[in-house]
């Protein structure tokens, strides 16, 4: 299991993007590609390692329009791993609340979302990425 991004909601990625690159250079920037599993835009931003991923909603409806429309932040850790299903699984069992069973995401990858409902740590909403095989 390796970190692979951050995942951070804003309202609107070229906006973002724009605010950002006055501060930051980055190595790369992915173009914006639709998550339509989930409702959102995301982009890449390289920096080294871990990437940097900006996330907007395409609808009104995402689960993130209400984080975005407040102004967005970081939202979660999202971690690449061989089998996305053994991890959801382990997490699970420890008493993480399981969000979204793996499924699509970006890149044709498989994605799943698990809370570890953790009291002492504000980021628990932990993503994780099926690595490519």
């Amino acid at each position: 299991m390796k970190l692979h991004h951050i995942g951070v909601v804003v309202p609107n990625i070229q906006e973002s993007l724009g605010e950002l690159k006055r501060y930051m250079t980055f190595q790369s920037i992915s173009l914006p590609m639709p998550v339509a599993t989930r409702k959102v835009n995301v982009c890449f931003l390289k920096m080294g390692e871990p990437f940097l991923e900006l996330i907007e909603p395409s609808s009104e409806d995402s689960a993130i329009s209400d984080l975005a429309t407040s102004g967005g932040g970081i939202h979660h850790l999202c971690f690449e791993v061989d089998d996305i299903q053994k991890e959801v699984d382990a997490m699970v069992s420890k008493g993480a609340t399981l969000l979204v069973s793996p499924e699509k995401g970006f890149d044709d990858r498989k994605i799943a979302f698990v809370d570890l409902n953790m009291k002492n740590t504000r980021c628990g909403l932990i993503e994780f990425l099926e690595a490519r095989k």
